[in-house]
């Protein structure tokens, strides 16, 4: 399996290819808004595209990672099953029962 910080780029590719007009405002950016920031243009992109993609999970009430799942997973089948893995691993980390997780995010309890 893929690190993750290779499927979240794989993820941003992703994004960015479902979002052309997006892709053009990121390759026409103002250096001199680069520069008030302190950060180099590669730096300033970073940060809108990270931006925006955070934005569109947002609007789809994932978190960004769950996103990430979404853009790279090859079916929701698999989208679901990845996600349900991530929130199980989350919930043993927090020390909470998998039913009181589910409920705290919303989720449908699954089989145990």
């Amino acid at each position: 399996m893929s690190e993750p910080g290779e499927n979240h780029q794989l993820a941003l590719d992703i994004f960015l290819n479902q979002h052309p007009e997006l892709r053009a405002e990121l390759d026409t950016l103002n250096p001199l808004a680069a520069q008030a920031k302190r950060q180099t243009m590669e730096q300033y992109r970073r940060e809108l595209l990270h931006e925006a993609f955070e934005a569109q999970a947002e609007s789809q009430n994932l978190f960004a990672w769950e996103l990430t799942l979404q853009l790279i997973s090859q079916s929701p089948q698999e989208f679901a099953a990845r996600r349900l893995e991530v929130h199980r691993e989350v919930a043993q980390m927090a020390g909470l029962e998998w039913g009181e997780y589910c409920q705290l995010h919303g989720l449908a309890e699954h089989s145990s």
